[in-house]
């Protein structure tokens, strides 16, 4: 019998890759100008959302098992402002760095830490169920990378995933009740 929490883990490398890959292949289609752009005040661009989540991922993400997810040298409130040194290709290094350390992570872990407990923000976290927190706010973050860089693309989008009036073509022989 298998022991579910390898499986889980590798389930998480790979959930937390396609993530990445799904957000790199949308900010690609983006060009410079619009990496930044916002679509009113009350909304964070590409470019924020990116530092956001390097932000978050080095702070959960380094010492993972021994230290808490919250880093006091973390500036959370600086992850939503852009400074002139913000730059597409410095934020791109940032987070290409903050997701190789999260995987990193990941890969390092084994079945057994799964249920170790390890904190953030003082609040006590299975590792399995931090890892559950991470998922979840990346996709929600993913998510509004896509949203923006369709828009911002616009009639230039490439879909990410099956076309519109595709599904039939791509899963042939699937059965419809």
């Amino acid at each position: 019998m298998s022991d579910f929490r390898h499986e889980y883990l590798a389930d998480m490398r790979a959930q937390f890759a396609k993530l990445r890959g799904t957000a790199e292949r949308a900010m690609a289609q983006v060009a410079d100008e619009d990496f930044a752009k916002v679509l009113d005040g009350e909304n964070n661009s590409i470019a924020i959302t990116v530092k956001h989540i390097s932000g978050n991922l080095r702070s959960r993400c380094t010492d993972f098992l021994t230290s808490d997810g919250e880093k006091p040298n973390r500036d959370r409130d600086g992850e939503f402002l852009l400074e002139p040194g913000d730059t597409r290709a410095r934020l791109m290094d940032q987070w290409g760095g903050a997701w190789d350390l999260l995987a990193g992570t990941v890969e390092g872990l084994n079945s057994a830490d799964v249920e170790r407990t390890i904190c953030i923000r003082g609040e006590p976290h299975t590792v399995g169920q931090a890892l559950n927190r991470h998922l979840g706010h990346l996709s929600y973050h993913v998510g509004q990378v896509v949203l923006l860089a369709k828009h911002w693309a616009g009639d230039d989008w490439q879909t990410l995933t099956i076309a519109r009036g595709q599904s039939k073509a791509f899963t042939p022989g699937v059965s419809r009740a």
